[in-house]
């Protein structure tokens, strides 16, 4: 692919769509009554995910760009898990019956800012409020440099069986440059500990294109991290956006690569994980050949929610704390984002619904379109199309954005097939963005496709 390309697409502030309509689509329109309707209208047979937000950490990362607040202190937190207990009982009533939980996920943040007993606790919550599948699924996100054996216990205990570990760079240059100085060494005892607890699955996040990174240092972070052998990685490119994270200020833009040094470093990265036996999957992570994500990217079953590439196979994702997004069949909902509105409105005994989209017919069918793309880079517009009475050669022949990227090379058609091209692979959000009906219309700021 030509660095004019590369330059072109590469460099654009794209979406990551893990969810369709994105955010900056939600509307204050839709409330808590949208919520509780949606709510109501699941039903006992439909089992559901549930994703925890714990927006709290003891030092700020300074390339994050998730909601999050800084205490040393633990009573914020303890307040903070109060509130979100009342707010499980009020999903629980609004749902009306015992909603069939497969799926948990804690977020933040850095959830294991928990003590072991509030884990314990809210787990019980959890338990009492839903209806927990025989097999269901129970991950974390972990920051290793805080991660207590005894906690590594309390999730064993409480049946955690996947982890997510944050791992970026093991260059002590590159975490100097953005304020987490992680070592080897503690990444290793965290994931020998959580392996002696039963946690079958870890995966671990790297990032490129942070300040002061190399193609070199990203090659050495990959050679290390495989001699842990997690059965995932997934690897972000940095998105700079100090206009929405002030934090981000601190970071010396200077020192950031610029969009053909970014698709460098990915694509060594890359390499390095193949090399090492990890298979590629869709647009950014990795997994051993066994591991069931990459089981469900060779059959077609992969999923993409807004923890990314999953197997999570649920249609609705209650989305539980401040700023947390949920998904049911008709929309999304947002909760408000400010900790101390979410937990007034929660304590009020109203659902903290911030806003929300309620989605058409239409937005459904270009959300599967998307889904496919950045799933199998490439979808069968015929086929969808007619399962959902639209016509596909409306979305083609009317779709200018599309027939530049064709123009381009970076993507094909054939009947009704889209296909993103082999070597423009990374590029797959960009292809992508041409079936968004409403990109480009919310003057958001996204991160770069590449």
């Amino acid at each position: 692919m030509s660095d004019r390309l590369v330059a072109k697409y590469g460099d654009a502030r794209l979406p990551r769509y893990t969810s369709y309509p994105t955010a900056p689509a939600f509307s204050a329109a839709v409330g808590p009554n949208e919520y509780a309707k949606g709510l109501a209208a699941i039903g006992e047979a439909e089992p559901v995910s549930v994703y925890l937000h714990v927006p709290f950490c003891r030092s700020m990362c300074w390339y994050c760009g998730c909601h999050t607040t800084i205490t040393r202190h633990d009573s914020p937190v303890l307040e903070y898990l109060d509130a979100m207990s009342q707010e499980i009982e009020l999903v629980s009533f609004a749902a009306g019956n015992d909603i069939p939980v497969k799926n948990i996920h804690f977020g933040g943040g850095t959830p294991t800012i928990m003590r072991p007993r509030e884990f314990d606790a809210l787990m019980a919550k959890l338990r009492s409020a839903f209806a927990f599948e025989e097999n269901v699924s129970v991950a974390v996100e972990i920051d290793p440099r805080t991660l207590a054996p005894s906690m590594i216990e309390a999730m064993g205990e409480n049946g955690v069986d996947r982890a997510s570990l944050g791992v970026q760079s093991f260059d002590p240059v590159v975490q100097a440059a953005i304020n987490r100085m992680q070592s080897f060494e503690q990444t290793q005892a965290a994931v020998a500990g959580l392996r002696s607890a039963g946690v079958a699955s870890i995966n671990f996040d790297l990032i490129y294109g942070l300040p002061k990174q190399t193609v070199q240092s990203c090659i050495e972070t990959v050679r290390l991290a495989v001699l842990l052998r997690p059965q995932r990685f997934a690897v972000f490119g940095y998105a700079h956006i100090p206009a929405f994270k002030k934090h981000q200020r601190l970071i010396d833009e200077t020192s950031l690569p610029d969009a053909k040094q970014r698709n460098e470093q990915a694509e060594a990265i890359a390499v390095e994980l193949e090399k090492a036996g990890y298979v590629r999957i869709g647009l950014d992570h990795f997994a051993l050949p066994e591991d069931q994500l990459a089981v469900a990217a060779r059959n077609g079953t992969m999923r993409r929610n807004f923890q990314g590439y999953t197997t999570d196979e649920c249609d609705s994702l209650i989305g539980l704390g401040a700023s947390a997004i949920g998904r049911l069949p008709t929309g999304y909902m947002q909760n408000h984002v400010p900790l101390g509105l979410y937990a007034e409105r929660v304590a009020s005994g109203v659902l903290p619904t911030a806003k929300g989209y309620v989605l058409t017919e239409e937005d459904k069918l270009r959300a599967r379109i998307i889904e496919r793309l950045m799933c199998d880079f490439e979808v069968d517009l015929g086929r969808l199309s007619r399962a959902s009475g639209f016509d596909a050669g409306l979305l083609i022949e009317r779709n200018e954005r599309l027939g530049e990227l064709v123009a381009d090379g970076v993507a094909m058609i054939r009947d009704d097939r889209v296909i993103v091209s082999q070597d423009a692979r990374f590029m797959v959000r960009a292809v992508a963005a041409a079936f968004d009906a409403y990109f480009g219309s919310h003057g958001r700021t996204h991160s770069k496709a590449a």
